[in-house]
């Protein structure tokens, strides 16, 4: 530990899809605490190589716990621990013709065009992966299409936190070179408003998966530190993460 004494700042990197729900977790505890916190927004996979190249945050919040888990194996954090989860789903063109039903012969499709994070740098790009794999065990053939015809259009850089992050995806769906994006739902409602003639589509159970984000403590994480990583998984910290359309993982029933 570095000290008793609680510094007058911490630091967080966390996942970009984090980035409007923070700002509220922040506040209130700061308000508790008189603690301050600066934050660092960034694809969780660029974020742990940089953690990995020797940068020290007190908390890393992945949207992945495998990223988390990695730096524990490492010993350069203290074993994870999941403290939110969210849902895939899909942003398609209106006249693209998806539903829940036809969803993966949609995406597979030759004439449809499907974009996607960067898998290994972003976590909504692994899953995305994910998703792939398991339409390779519903049909098989499925993951070398998907594999091959999918465009990283985000998350391959620390544009992550940039307020036109999505603006690749827009344009992409309006020149019509895209006709859908799999995404985090929380994430998915702002850029279908910026997007004309869009659609949020639910992924079928059988083919998506279930992001899991994980909270890792550095191994020189501080004590103030270590207290906002405990006010994140406290009732008022899960409350603020499902305002925001997260699943709490620690939230009794009836709050």
């Amino acid at each position: 530990m570095r000290s008793a004494a609680p510094p007058s700042t911490i630091l967080i990197y966390a996942a970009g899809s984090l980035r409007y729900v923070l700002p509220f977790l922040i506040s209130a505890f700061s308000e508790m605490t008189g603690v301050q916190i600066e934050t660092r927004h960034g694809p969780a996979g660029l974020l742990r190589e940089r953690i990995e190249a020797g940068e020290r945050p007190d908390i890393f919040l992945s949207a992945n716990v495998a990223h988390s888990a990695r730096l524990a194996e490492q010993g350069l954090a203290l074993p994870p621990v999941v403290f939110a989860r969210n849902t895939m789903a899909a942003v398609v063109h209106r006249d693209a013709g998806f539903t829940s039903v036809n969803f993966i012969d949609r995406l597979l499709d030759p004439i449809i065009g499907i974009a996607t994070s960067t898998p290994s740098k972003d976590a909504s790009g692994d899953y995305a992966w994910a998703i792939f794999r398991r339409a390779e065990k519903l049909r098989h053939g499925s993951f070398a299409i998907l594999d091959a015809k999918a465009q990283h259009l985000v998350g391959g850089s620390d544009m992550a936190n940039a307020a036109g992050r999505y603006d690749p995806i827009v344009a992409a769906l309006a020149a019509g070179t895209v006709h859908v994006f799999l995404g985090y739902r929380t994430g998915l409602k702002g850029l279908a408003e910026a997007t004309q003639g869009v659609k949020i589509v639910k992924i079928p159970a059988n083919l998506n998966v279930v992001p899991e984000y994980g909270l890792a403590a550095l191994k020189d994480c501080s004590l103030a530190g270590m207290a906002f990583a405990l006010f994140i998984i406290s009732a008022a910290g899960q409350k603020l993460l499902q305002n925001f359309g997260f699943q709490p993982v620690a939230l009794s029933q009836g709050r």
